[in-house]
């Protein structure tokens, strides 16, 4: 009885990873599947032309499986296409490089054979269906439905993989000392200048002969020229960028996270900030919140530095953590 319990096969859903050749007309299929996780198993004479299920399982192929147990190997003796995901990206190369970046990621994620890994197996499936869509709706203007940027999709997925494994970076308060930096909303693209509303205000009190006298008191000009209202930035020592002064300011219980430390975890306070952390613009933080969130609205606003930082930002967080390297991302960033 044990013997026969030992042979009998299992079905599973999961998305082919990668294929390695085997012999002269085998395969060794790397799926990652909803129940078993990460799976290794053989296809034999999937690499012949009369091979009846050598297609089904090319990388980026949602498949339905039927594997049985082997000596060192699993064997797939059936295989059914659910989704293939590959076929809009196949004539997309900044597409096509982004997914392999994804399965790459998610096999390295998955380190452990046969370990169950739902959440990460959900993550790709969406990771990938978002990829296929950005091709799908380009006659689509509207707001809802508009073309995602591939490199967006893909540190979202990034983003959202660390958080399933425990390496969320910390975005909104100090890596170190958990102090709570200082709220940032994403600023959209294209702006209007922050000069045309208080030029209607000021035009009119010179002009007005009623409050001349007003504007000429000695009691009133101190308080035009106020110096407690530049103090927040004077005494800071150093010239202001225009991220931050469109920003809000600090609170009293809160800090203003100054940098970016990949070892310590993600922002870190003035006092805690190790050397050779970055400083990112406080509107890229809020892309990286926005991306690790799922609001895509707001994401789509921002500006294509903002992005740009960001990607970076995003691959050096997550190569530390894995301990290793993607080497499909030197690819993307080419795209």
């Amino acid at each position: 009885m044990r013997e026969n319990e030992s042979v009998l096969g299992y079905r599973d859903d999961g998305v082919v990873l990668r294929t390695q050749k085997l012999g002269e007309a085998d395969r060794i299929i790397t799926l990652l599947t909803r129940q078993n996780g990460r799976v290794r198993a053989v296809a034999k004479g999937v690499r012949r032309t009369k091979s009846r299920f050598g297609a089904r399982l090319e990388p980026f192929t949602h498949v339905d499986v039927l594997i049985h147990p082997g000596r060192s190997l699993d064997v797939i003796t059936q295989a059914e296409v659910i989704r293939p995901y590959g076929a809009p990206l196949a004539g997309d190369y900044p597409r096509y490089t982004t997914g392999t970046a994804m399965l790459e990621t998610a096999e390295r994620f998955t380190p452990v054979e046969k370990e169950p890994a739902l959440r990460q197996f959900l993550l790709l499936i969406g990771g990938l269906r978002a990829l296929g869509e950005t091709g799908e709706t380009d006659g689509d203007a509207s707001a809802g439905n508009a073309p995602r940027d591939p490199r967006l999709v893909l540190d979202a997925y990034l983003l959202r993989s660390l958080a399933v494994a425990g390496y969320a970076p910390a975005l909104e308060e100090c890596a170190r000392c958990g102090t709570p930096g200082t709220p940032i909303t994403l600023r959209p693209a294209t702006t209007p200048a922050p000069d045309t509303t208080p030029a209607p205000d000021t035009t009119p009190a010179t002009s007005d002969p009623d409050t001349t006298p007003a504007t000429s008191d000695p009691d009133t000009t101190p308080a035009t020229s106020d110096p407690d209202s530049t103090t927040p930035y004077e005494a800071s020592g150093r010239q202001t960028s225009q991220d931050e002064a469109s920003g809000p300011q600090t609170s009293p219980g809160n800090r203003r996270l100054a940098g970016f430390a990949v070892a310590a975890g993600g922002m870190v306070c003035a006092s805690c900030r190790p050397p050779g952390a970055a400083s990112p613009s406080p509107q890229t933080v809020a892309l990286m919140l926005a991306l690790l969130r799922g609001e895509w609205d707001s994401a789509m606003r921002s500006e294509r530095r903002h992005r740009v930082e960001c990607s970076g930002l995003v691959a050096a967080y997550l190569q530390w953590h894995l301990e290793h390297s993607i080497r499909s991302l030197r690819h993307v960033e080419r795209a």
